[in-house]
């Protein structure tokens, strides 16, 4: 049975195994903000100590958020084995996207903004003909100009880091007329000094 409870009874399960990042944990939040009905739509799932199963994400979004109550469900029924497999199972995405279905009907902005992980190849070989995603402009470099360049190995866990605490999106490379074999798009690469510092205050690097 759904009914509300309040979020200071509520308890994180200490061994949930799903992680998520400052950037997507502010999307999480944003979309409880701009949809809150959703939190009744897809209640928490708790034991009856009030342990989360499933929700952990969302239990922490709405303690940041300052929200008193939320709708959750009781799963009494589960023993301590079907719990653990609750828990793994709530966290596992089955199936795939219709990658053509959503670059042809859903705006890309929504989508990346309610926490979708976009392959934007998949987008683009979706997209019917004569029809494009609107990506940002990268900044180019034009000498003369200061910078420094931090190289990273392709695909490391240093350079994964550096994309999340930076924030680095995807942008379509600037100076290629369209439909040239260099008008591609990649992770931006270029930063100013007043973006960087921006991202990297934001950012959970010490």
């Amino acid at each position: 049975m759904i009914k509300k409870i309040k979020v200071s009874e509520l308890k994180a399960n200490k061994e949930n195994p799903r992680t998520v990042s400052k950037e997507k944990f502010s999307k999480l939040k944003k979309s409880i903000k701009n949809f809150p009905k959703m939190l009744k739509l897809r209640p928490i799932v708790i034991d009856d100590n009030n342990t989360v199963l499933g929700g952990n994400m969302r239990l922490k979004a709405l303690k940041s958020l300052g929200i008193k109550e939320t709708w959750c469900i009781k799963a009494s029924d589960l023993n301590e084995e079907e719990k653990e497999e609750f828990i793994i199972k709530d966290n596992v995405g089955f199936g795939d996207w219709d990658w053509e279905l959503l670059a042809n009907q859903w705006n890309y902005e929504d989508l990346e903004d309610w926490g979708l992980d976009l392959k934007i190849e998949d987008l683009i070989d979706g997209l019917e003909e004569d029809e494009e995603i609107e990506i940002p402009q990268s900044v180019q470099l034009e000498p003369p100009k200061e910078y420094i360049i931090i190289l990273c190995e392709p695909n490391s866990v240093e350079w994964e880091q550096l994309k999340m605490d930076l924030q680095l999106k995807l942008v379509r490379k600037g100076g290629y007329k369209k439909g040239s074999s260099f008008d591609a798009v990649s992770t931006e690469r270029v930063l100013t000094y007043e973006e960087f510092k921006k991202r990297y205050d934001n950012s959970n690097t010490e």
